[in-house]
């Protein structure tokens, strides 16, 4: 009996046991543990104990599931609610009704209100360059440019920089700070 006929059945009850808290198909799971296997032989050969690696890796896979999971965040859920759409950021309820209508957008104006005062409060230009790059007119990179006495071709990594500072800015805000006193 070859490897792939031996690690089957195990394979799929572990992947079906770990895919849930994952939050992907048991499928998927082993679809990136048949992967991983394919890698290692072609890289150092079968493992020696194939049951105890293939227990490994699917616990390593669901794992770093779990962390895509946490870091991609779905585009729709990611902006202020379109007209007549519940509001569906962090703060979201699974309310109903008209107060829930009325609380979805005082959350979304709450939300703004705290990301533009997180703006004024970066440092340099960071609050000119990214006021310009929302604003409702939409200026091309040269009109920013020149409004801003910036070369064009570093608006840019300058955009990445202020973006960096807005996010590390937010996150130290939102993280709870650990037993010693550090934000995560």
């Amino acid at each position: 009996m070859n490897i792939l006929e031996e690690l089957s059945p195990l394979l799929a009850a572990e992947a079906g046991a770990e895919a849930h808290a994952a939050g992907i198909e048991a499928a998927d799971l082993e679809q990136g543990v048949w992967l991983r296997l394919l890698e290692r032989t072609r890289r150092a050969g079968p493992p020696a104990e194939p049951a105890a690696w293939l227990r490994t890796a699917v616990r390593t896979e669901a794992r770093d599931a779990r962390r895509r999971a946490r870091r991609e965040v779905p585009y729709d859920q990611a902006g202020a609610p379109a007209p007549g759409r519940p509001y569906a950021g962090p703060y979201a309820t699974a309310r109903t009704g008209p107060e829930s209508e009325v609380e979805s957008e005082v959350l979304a104006a709450e939300e703004r209100r705290a990301l533009r005062a997180a703006v004024r409060r970066l440092p340099g230009r960071c609050p000119r360059l990214l006021g310009a790059l929302l604003s409702k007119t939409d200026p091309t990179y040269r009109e920013i440019a020149g409004e801003l006495g910036i070369s064009q071709g570093s608006l840019g990594p300058v955009r990445s920089r202020c973006l960096g500072c807005l996010r590390r800015m937010l996150t130290a805000e939102v993280a709870a700070p650990d037993p010693w006193g550090k934000e995560r």
